[in-house]
């Protein structure tokens, strides 16, 4: 299932993808697609159902806000340096162990909405990422098939990041990775059954119409698996949290100079394999 959340900010209501594209409302059988719908089996079998049988009432798209897939996120966690290829481009060193690091919830924002530059800014950059929902609670997970199993499925990430706040001015990157709109998310959640392997999707960005990264996710370091199992052994991970698995090459700070980072009036666009595309215009903070 494709299921995604549609309307103003802070007043989305659930809604789902059906086959033909047409756009269906969920909210007669569904409160909101959250971590309470992801864990509760019963409740994605009655949508499940309800799709199946054509059942559900069409919503109008036209001039709809798509919001966020997931609402009520309890944490972002993210990996770092998790390509082969954006490694190299950086001049870092293969890590030997994931790189973790937390994004408040508030940075999440709608595929489309507004990324604003941060004031002071000069170094604002790209990531696009394939990022994991949560579907069950997940605590010292032991093995990569018991790590899936914890997947309720995935979606497309921005983990858009400013490289001076990040790594210039002193103590860890959440400086750089917090700042708001700073995670647009969407716009689906694909549930995990329509994503055989995670590790066999491209990932694209685009930066007014240019190519900038060309990735595909067999080029993680750390897969999809052992990322969840991983985390789990640091931190508990509940349903609805978020795990943004980390960005291919092509990014601004891997550019020769001078660094072609993102500017007010510029219009990013992303992309993941099956799981939808992303628009963003940058405006100033």
């Amino acid at each position: 299932m494709k299921l995604l959340r549609v309307g103003p900010p802070g007043a989305e209501r659930p809604a789902l993808l059906d086959q033909d594209g047409t756009l269906r409302d969920l909210s007669a059988l569904v409160d909101d697609i959250d971590g309470s719908l992801l864990a509760d089996a019963s409740a994605l079998d009655r949508v499940r159902a309800a799709a199946g049988a054509g059942v559900l009432p069409a919503l109008d798209a036209t001039g709809l806000r798509v919001g966020p897939p997931v609402g009520r996120i309890g944490k972002v966690v993210c990996i770092g340096l998790n390509y082969h290829g954006h490694a190299a481009e950086t001049g870092q060193a293969t890590p030997a162990e994931p790189v973790v690091f937390l994004k408040a919830a508030d940075t999440v924002v709608g595929p489309d909405d507004t990324v604003l530059v941060p004031r002071g800014s000069v170094k604002t950059d790209w990531e696009v990422e394939l990022a994991i929902v949560i579907g069950r609670t997940a605590r010292y997970l032991e093995t990569d098939e018991e790590a899936l199993a914890h997947v309720a499925g995935y979606a497309v990430a921005h983990d858009v990041s400013e490289r001076e706040f990040q790594i210039e001015r002193g103590g860890t990157w959440d400086k750089g990775k917090n700042c708001e709109t700073f995670n647009p998310l969407g716009p689906w959640l694909v549930t995990a059954d329509e994503v055989p392997d995670p590790q066999a999707l491209g990932l694209r960005l685009w930066v007014n119409g240019e190519l900038k990264q060309d990735g595909h996710t067999s080029d993680q370091i750390f897969p999809v698996a052992e990322v969840v199992r991983y985390v789990s052994r640091f931190m508990t991970l509940h349903p609805g949290d978020i795990i943004n698995t980390g960005t291919p090459a092509g990014v601004a700070m891997g550019q020769p100079e001078p660094k072609p980072y993102l500017r007010p009036g510029d219009v990013v666009e992303l992309e993941v394999d099956g799981l939808g595309r992303q628009r963003q215009e940058l405006k100033s903070a």
